[in-house]
């Protein structure tokens, strides 16, 4: 076992004090030593129960024969952080997360590990550790919130909240219209309910293979989800038995296959960013063509929140992951013959598990699009490209051109939105909030909704070197690449230039010639944004959003 090179042996009797020093008997010792990363804390609403889900890992641990050593791990809530300066930290916990991991797993020189996750940024994270470190590893989530109802009993959910803002601002609603939303679109612990960025990730972790079947789908307050994790911690001992290492299930075919059901489910774009990291550190070549490639073969089948009506819970009422693969099997659109934690392949794990219901997965036959939820657009704004959850846009926006309004922050974009200055047909440009400009690429959920709130997500366009939350609708489009600060064309754009957006051609330009943006980037100077502490290392190291705004040496 890898932990022999900290118990066995006359060598390692100091190494085996310090283990009694804390409460270690030796038969515990001679077990194989598991870590469970847990990543509770009393802030985040998606991991305010995750000690309940930590016991029952430890639990089915024990039941198999190893021994459990839990050890923490940070957890930021992008709804809390979002339109203040906390939304800095967001993404920048991702390289933090997958760091300390990587740290705990290898000083202790632990046989396997059980990961607990639930929200953003903290599942890729984990993710990209278990790949770097590459230890037997079995991930299991804290599971998605109960959606809300209003007085009315209309199903609600985090983005109404901040949609009900804008139409508030707008004076279109009233203060006890907002607070009767506020009070009861969050009804539970767990992520948000939607298919926003934490249930995006956590429905790719066990498409790609990383965690058992339901993880992405059963609701947090649902004993099954208990018993998941039981049985998680239980798996574990057999992946470390066979020794079945992440980098034999994150390969080419299964993120191809994680990219084919991002697609069908019209999952969050911030997938992008984290399936490009999590792909390099596990060492697949990842080119962002394949996503179109990918999307222009997948049929669209699941329109939950933003996209639609529907939440997590009625997706896993019907099948969850294991059923929109079995439905994509039907034309040809899966790689099989994967393996997973599970043991089983990933075919046979979806087997016997149709879709119970079409009104929630649509057949393949009579898919709600042709074409998957992702689009990645290129043209002179974005030579490296530019990320759209196409699946969340009116079809009234899928081509506009109209002249831009350009900020240089979110917050001069939304003191403009709730100053009612923008017009209909306008293309607001963001930039400046990138991963170096921002630093730390913040989403902009306050914005898009602002933008829906007031009624005109159906006429306006945003386009960002930022990024947007999973909770974003409309015709937002982010991961503009180069960024601004790198001296990337966005930061060219003048107010009034006429931008031209066709996400049927995958095309995303402003109506300037080669030579007229050469001019201007004469006499230009990219902005530098000052940053300190943490942030100013991470401005450093961390590379462009075509990269998946990793951090590299």
């Amino acid at each position: 076992m890898k932990s022999d090179n900290v118990k066995k042996g006359p060598e390692r009797a100091p190494h085996r004090s310090l283990m009694i020093a804390s409460g270690l008997t030796q038969e515990e010792m001679d077990r194989p030593l598991i870590g469970v990363v847990n990543s509770f804390n009393d802030i985040v609403p998606g991991h305010v129960h995750l000690n309940s889900i930590t016991e029952a890992v430890k639990k089915g641990v024990l039941m198999a024969g190893g021994t459990p050593l839990e050890f923490p791990a940070i957890a930021v809530c992008d709804g809390i952080a979002m339109n203040h300066e906390g939304m800095k930290y967001s993404l920048v916990s991702r390289e933090l997360i997958a760091d300390s991991i990587e740290v705990m797993l290898r000083a202790h020189a632990l046989d396997g590990v059980v990961m607990v996750p639930n929200c953003d940024k903290v599942v890729p994270g984990m993710l990209m550790a278990a790949a770097r470190v590459n230890i037997p590893t079995i991930v299991i989530s804290g599971g998605p919130m109960l959606a809300g109802r209003d007085t009315h009993g209309n199903p609600l959910d985090l983005t109404n909240v901040f949609e009900a803002v804008g139409t508030h601002k707008a004076g279109k609603m009233t203060d006890e219209e907002l607070l009767d939303i506020e009070l009861n679109a969050c009804p539970s612990c767990g992520s948000c309910s939607g298919m926003f960025t934490a249930n995006s990730m956590n429905c790719l972790t066990e498409a790609v293979g990383m965690a058992l079947p339901g993880n992405g789908t059963v609701p947090a307050v649902y004993s099954k989800r208990i018993l998941m994790a039981k049985k998680s911690g239980m798996k574990i001992l057999d992946l470390v038995r066979d020794q079945v290492l992440p980098r034999d299930i994150i390969n080419e075919k299964s993120i191809e296959n994680a990219l084919t059901m991002d697609n069908a489910l019209g999952c969050s774009s911030n997938t992008v960013l984290h399936l490009t990291a999590i792909a390099h550190e596990a060492g697949v070549d990842f080119d962002l063509n394949l996503i179109n490639e990918i999307s222009a073969k997948t049929p669209y089948l699941c329109k939950l929140r933003p996209s639609g009506t529907l939440h997590m819970e009625d997706l896993d009422r019907v099948g969850g992951i294991m059923s929109v693969y079995n439905e994509l099997d039907k034309k040809g659109l899966v790689h099989r013959d994967v393996p997973t934690v599970s043991g089983l392949t990933m075919g046979e794990q979806f087997e016997n598990v149709p879709v119970r219901n079409h009104n929630v997965v649509a057949s393949i036959d009579k898919p709600h699009a042709n074409t998957g939820g992702l689009a990645i657009l290129f043209g002179n704004i974005a030579p490296e490209g530019a990320v759209v959850k196409r699946s969340a846009v009116d079809e009234s926006m899928l081509v506009h051109s109209g002249p831009a309004k350009v900020f240089d922050s979110e917050e001069e974009a939304i003191n403009a939105i709730y100053g009612l200055k923008i017009q209909k047909g306008d293309v607001i440009v963001i930039r400046y909030e990138g991963p170096k400009g921002g630093p730390g690429m913040r989403e902009m959920l306050s914005p898009t909704s602002a933008i829906a709130g007031i009624g005109l997500d159906k006429d306006v366009a945003l386009i960002t070197d930022g990024r947007f939350s999973g909770a974003t609708r409309g015709a937002s489009i982010g991961h503009v690449s180069p960024e601004a600060m790198e001296g990337g064309n966005i930061g060219l754009v003048q107010d009034g230039d006429i931008i031209n957006i066709d996400m049927h051609k995958l095309t995303l330009n402003v109506d300037l010639s080669d030579e007229e943006l050469e001019e201007r980037r004469k006499n230009h100077k990219p902005k530098q944004t000052e940053a300190t502490g943490y942030l100013a290392k991470y401005q450093k190291l961390v590379t462009s959003a075509s990269k998946g705004a990793i951090c590299t040496v």
